[in-house]
């Protein structure tokens, strides 16, 4: 490893600032579990490293005018310990325990495990199907998007040189959105992902109808990726096991699986049909008692 120079920034603007003020050579650095690795096996070193580690800005959990905010640098363990997440959104507690070992997840980051870009990464599935958006922040201002337009290929996401992930918002309307994660890997704990799913929905109880529905899968493409034509298939449709097992098919079609030396391309294809129906499934049962608790 080459030496490099690092300096802390004590906000988000501040940070911004030390990105604008040395251009390309900067690299970020939050919980650091995936960039201390890379440094350590990379060719190239960059000059310059920022710490924002430090930016308490980016480090709240809280309800706002827009939805429910989670800063960039909240961590997976920050995640499963907060009572608004967990009341709210317990699909993004099971994603964040399924995130690495126990010191992975007291260190690692949200925003982190976004800006990764990883396509098997388990965060980001049900951050998209609750339609969540992130803001990004440069010199000029600050933009906001749809999360599931943040990623354009396999570790590649839109950020450009000088921009900074901030913030991840699920907007007002889906608080408390039924929603459910599913994982599978080649072992039970610290397991890069064959396939993983996430779903949510809203129920028309008067029609028992599907409203809303997402569906998102992960490593089964060269991005997380939503299943449009099955959520399309199930908008406005009657809530039944044959119409969530179609589901599941549709989105096998959808999906671009490859073979690999951890799973054959037709594994991961029935994974995908499985795991959709099941994430469904539990999404609605989710929906079904939380009626139940207000009845």
């Amino acid at each position: 490893m080459r030496a490099f120079d690092l300096v802390t920034a004590r906000d988000s603007r501040h940070a911004v600032a030390l990105l604008a003020e040395h251009g390309a050579s900067a690299r970020i650095l939050a919980g650091g579990t995936d960039l201390l690795v890379e440094l350590k096996s990379a060719s190239h070193t960059p000059q310059v490293i920022v710490d924002i580690s430090r930016a308490e800005d980016m480090k709240s959990i809280a309800i706002t005018g827009e939805g429910l905010s989670i800063g960039a640098l909240v961590t997976h363990t920050e995640i499963m310990r907060s009572p608004l997440i967990c009341g709210m959104f317990p699909a993004l507690v099971d994603a964040a325990h399924t995130i690495g070992a126990v010191q992975t997840r007291n260190l690692g980051t949200l925003g982190g495990n976004l800006v990764t870009g990883v396509p098997s990464m388990d965060s980001g599935p049900t951050l998209i199907v609750l339609d969540a958006l992130v803001t990004v922040a440069a010199s000029t201002g600050r933009r906001q998007i749809p999360l599931v337009e943040f990623f354009i290929g396999p570790r590649k996401t839109i950020l450009k040189p000088g921009e900074l992930l901030v913030e991840i918002v699920i907007p007002k309307r889906n608080l408390g959105k039924p929603a459910h994660f599913l994982k599978s890997g080649l072992r039970k704990g610290q397991a890069l992902a064959l396939v993983n799913a996430a779903a949510s929905l809203w129920v028309d109880w008067d029609k028992h109808v599907f409203v809303a529905p997402r569906i998102a899968l992960g490593a089964v493409a060269p991005k997380v990726i939503r299943i449009l034509q099955a959520e399309a298939y199930l908008e406005g449709r009657s809530i039944t096991p044959e119409a969530m097992t179609e589901a599941g098919r549709i989105a096998v079609n959808e999906a671009k699986p490859i073979s690999d030396f951890r799973a054959s391309a037709g594994y991961r294809r029935d994974l995908i049909a499985v795991l959709t129906r099941r994430a469904l499934e539990n999404a609605y049962a989710q929906a079904q008692a939380k009626r139940n608790q207000e009845t």
